[in-house]
């Protein structure tokens, strides 16, 4: 985050922290690793099989600690902050195992702490380093990271920004009863409290029509009008843009001041606590995003994921730390842009998906103007819920993927139980992605995006050892993150 979005005495309190964090460090080496993910794009269950799989010896062949055998003990410990609520792993974990249901979203910030006993692979190392590593897992709804750029812009801004957004494409249809009661609505009128909390209100059911599952649009701020949690009613959650009045300071009492008092409340009781107490503390990020279901929601839903993948990329530097300088302040030196539920395509696709969400991180990245050191994509699935199969249909061989499908899920007119299984053709993604976002770019009407099937299968069954315990949660290169995101630091 540039300096200029905080203040000295922010600054301060960020060194502060680091400096605590680091000292702590020395006696118990520790990497705190955020995990975020933009519209149900799967962060409890990605933290949940990657604890689970540590934890019950999973296969990991990528993850070289494991792999060569490195790894002599694993286990869950007490986390350091104490006034952050525990990621609540055992619970999840039961669902996703026993009652083979996907758990619940996160809605607040959570953490948990996995630590790591392993043998170094350098000689020179094992001199001097303890062999234990703690991963402080952070894990916060992406909405609170879309809301950092809010930090470096005013109330007018944000406003002019707001409105102009709403009134393109589909969100046109979805904001019409907001606009219209903005547009009629007079900001150098007198403060109203009525006024302000129908305004909100109706930019708040804005906001959920994109994020629903039939827009599955991205970019969403400010991030606690979908996810209010106790802060719901309060005046800093009472307020939304306005058609911005002639240049110059905004007359006291007015409702405008009102507004903008709200909104400037809202970086300093929100945004401004979030980004010192848990985002400038961080070392590495993953960051997850459901690139299958914008496709299969259109060109407006992919253009809005970029959107937002340039917004959140933007509140990253990522390059590496020295250790004097990570005293006062860190970089999160790697970030991980992984598009999941790759299980929802045959592995011939997989690669497709990885490179067209890389085009999509390199187009972001473009478009801020940072470099991408430190930046990588990969398509993952972190419950892979299906299998591969073939089918022959017409004389021409098909591949498909096998899975049980959600109750009242329904597939081409066919409402399943959650019990049947059935084999689906999930789609083929374009060879050469550049020439969808050429497409895109071109303004064309009718840009055709590849079909691709989007069911919601039930998580897998485990299979049982002759002891009967269940086997660790299946998954499509979880193990490969995992090398990316902490390897280097068992190494």
């Amino acid at each position: 985050m540039p300096p200029s979005l905080t203040s000295f005495r922010d600054d301060a309190l960020i060194a502060f922290d680091n400096l605590v964090d680091r000292t702590t460090g020395l006696v118990n080496p520790t990497i705190r690793l955020g995990v975020t993910g933009l519209s149900r794009s799967g962060k409890t269950v990605f933290i949940s099989s990657l604890v689970h799989n540590l934890l019950n010896g999973g296969r990991l062949p990528l993850f070289e600690p494991v792999q060569s055998g490195r790894v002599s003990a694993v286990r869950l410990e007490p986390q350091p902050d104490d006034a952050v609520p525990r990621f609540q792993y055992e619970d999840h974990i039961r669902a996703l195992v026993n009652e083979r249901i996907w758990p619940d979203s996160t809605r607040a910030i959570s953490e948990l702490r996995i630590t790591l006993d392993y043998q170094s692979a350098s000689g020179w190392n094992r001199l001097f380093s303890p062999g234990r590593l703690s991963i402080d897992i952070v894990d916060y709804p992406g909405e609170w990271l879309l809301d950092l750029p809010l930090l470096g812009k005013d109330f007018r801004a944000f406003s002019e920004e707001t409105l102009t957004l709403a009134k393109t494409g589909i969100r046109a249809e979805l904001s019409r009863a907001w606009l219209a009661m903005t547009q009629a609505t007079d900001a150098s009128a007198s403060a109203d409290e009525t006024i302000a909390r129908e305004l909100a209100t109706a930019f708040s059911s804005y906001l959920k029509a994109c994020k629903s599952d039939e827009r599955s649009l991205s970019t969403l701020p400010p991030g606690r009008f979908l996810l209010p949690g106790d802060l719901d009613g309060s005046p800093a959650l009472t307020f939304a843009p306005l058609v911005p009045p002639p240049e110059g300071k905004a007359q006291k009492g007015s409702l405008w001041a009102m507004m903008e008092r709200r909104y400037e409340a809202y970086k300093s009781v929100v945004v401004k606590p979030f980004f010192r107490e848990h985002f400038a503390r961080l070392d590495r990020q993953i960051v997850l995003i459901d690139a299958l279901q914008a496709i299969n929601r259109g060109p407006e839903a992919v253009q809005d994921l970029e959107r937002a993948l340039t917004d959140v990329l933007a509140c990253f530097r990522p390059g590496a730390n020295s250790f004097f300088s990570s005293l006062l302040g860190r970089r999160i030196d790697r970030v991980l842009v992984a598009a999941t539920k790759a299980d929802h395509l045959h592995h011939e696709s997989h690669d497709r998906l990885e490179a067209l969400t890389r085009r999509l991180v390199e187009r972001a990245i473009e478009r801020i103007g940072m470099a991408g050191a430190g930046i990588e994509v990969m398509a993952i699935a972190s419950v892979r819920a299906t299998r591969e199969a073939t089918v022959k249909r017409e004389g021409h061989t098909l591949p498909v993927i096998v899975g049980t499908p959600m109750d009242r899920e329904a597939i081409g007119g066919e409402t399943f139980d959650g019990n049947r299984k059935t084999a689906v053709f999930p789609g083929d993604l374009p060879e050469n992605p550049q020439r969808l976002f050429d497409a895109l770019e071109s303004g064309a009407a009718n840009v055709h995006l590849p079909e691709v099937s989007v069911v919601r299968f039930r998580p897998p069954e485990l299979d049982e050892t002759g002891a009967g315990i269940k086997l660790s949660v299946p998954h499509i290169r979880l193990d490969r993150a995992m090398q990316f995101l902490f390897g280097d630091r068992l190494a």
